[in-house]
């Protein structure tokens, strides 16, 4: 049930190894060995540091960072191919170290492609020097997030958060929540409504926002149902300078950000897979040790059925990814419609794997101890992570007939 070897090349299977290596030795001994840490309601103290430092030294914390800088660059060709087969493999280990560590490959993506020349000089190599640090993508707000992926271009659904032009510079105001790596992160790209007078596709814009930036503050970290060890988080901007240079994409960012957003969806795809493999895995052993009613579980018809039908899942899971991310390498114009369907796909599926996975856990599933819950947790955040279903389901029509798909906002005609 893994990845067609023919599909890899020498390297990818190298770093599926040696990512297989590092969770299976360390992140899982971890999740399970200290479970009750996930519940500390102090963010900070989760996950300890020795985990970001791990993942550092086999080179997974700064994949797409350019190599002139120190990071690990992917070969273009099948950059989002092995974004997705790392993604699954950290995932099979935790998806919340999965979410924080993919937030810096995505970001990355976005800096060497828009930042100046000199902010890439500053800033990745300070990103590669420091295990510890972490980059976050700001678009939701308060009032503001399915409308933001589907996107509603009207001036009416435009971002609260604003940036106006000041002295040599920009001043932002707003708030920006539900963002992955928010509480911790060093490094915020931030998008911010720039031209109130036209469609949120035409004036948006973003900046680079470093976190010691007088009027930026960190008010909280969400407490989330599953995926814990990535510390989600909100954000207020109170006049917030920042320079000129700092301006990423001026006006059009959203469509620009395609760049972060279409891989984006793979990897939530691959994570929610990663995590569907670990119930998998999890369960199969568990019905072929455990005896219920004078024989191993595994033997039990209806055991037996629901087995199977997880493997049937994960295996569509994976074969519609593997289009999806083939197809956003190749930049074909089917890529946007496929990711798409692989995000909604994968969380709806998954979703019915680790459910089954608690089933066959009988009580043993329900408690904490036992882990299995967690994976059962984890799974239901990608029903509205990067989008809910029903938005993403949207924006497949969008793609596939853009003259008559509706709307789906503004004044009725």
């Amino acid at each position: 049930m893994n990845w067609e070897e023919h599909h890899l090349s020498d390297e990818q299977r190298m770093m599926r190894q040696t990512c297989r290596s590092f969770i299976d030795e360390v992140v899982q001994p971890f999740i399970r060995g200290q479970w009750k840490r996930e519940w500390l309601m102090d963010a900070d103290a989760r996950l300890p540091p020795e985990i970001l430092e791990g993942a550092d030294r086999i080179g997974i914390r700064t994949l797409a960072v350019p190599e002139e800088f120190g990071g690990v660059q992917l070969e273009a060709e099948t950059e989002v191919q092995t974004f997705a087969l790392i993604s699954e493999e950290i995932a099979r280990g935790d998806s919340g170290l999965a979410d924080k560590l993919v937030q810096n490959w995505k970001v990355s993506v976005l800096l060497r492609k828009f930042a100046p020349r000199h902010l890439q000089e500053k800033w990745f190599p300070r990103l590669v020097a420091d295990p510890q640090f972490l980059l976050a993508h700001c678009l939701t707000e308060p009032r503001g997030a399915s409308d933001r992926w589907l996107p509603y271009n009207v001036p009416e659904a435009a971002m609260q958060t604003r940036a106006v032009r000041g002295d040599g510079g920009w001043v932002i105001n707003g708030r920006k929540q539900f963002i992955s790596n928010g509480y911790d992160a060093s490094l915020f790209v931030v998008y911010a409504n720039t031209d109130p007078t036209v469609g949120m596709m035409q004036g948006t814009s973003s900046f680079l926002v470093p976190r010691e930036t007088p009027g930026l503050t960190v008010t909280k970290c969400n407490e989330t149902i599953g995926c814990r060890f990535m510390n989600n988080g909100e954000i207020v901007f109170e006049d917030c300078f920042v320079p000129d240079d700092h301006l990423l994409v001026a006006g059009d960012a959203l469509a620009k950000a395609g760049l972060y957003f279409r891989p984006g969806k793979i990897i939530q795809a691959a994570k929610n897979l990663g995590v569907g493999v670990a119930a998998f895995e999890r369960t199969s052993d568990y019905v072929q040790t455990y005896v219920q009613g004078g024989r191993i579980l595994i033997k039990h018809q209806a055991v037996a059925i629901r087995l199977a039908d997880m493997a049937m899942r994960i295996a569509a899971v994976r074969s519609l990814l593997m289009q999806a991310a083939q197809a956003v390498d190749r930049g074909d114009p089917d890529g946007e419609p496929l990711c798409n369907m692989a995000k909604v796909f994968a969380s709806e599926e998954i979703m019915r794997v680790c459910q089954h996975a608690m089933e066959l856990h009988g009580g043993n599933g329900a408690m904490l101890e036992f882990g299995i819950e967690k994976l059962f947790r984890d799974a239901s955040i990608f029903l509205h992570m990067d989008a809910t279903t029903d938005i993403s389901r949207m924006k497949i029509v969008k793609a596939m007939f853009p003259q008559t798909a509706g709307a789906y906002a503004g004044p009725e005609s």
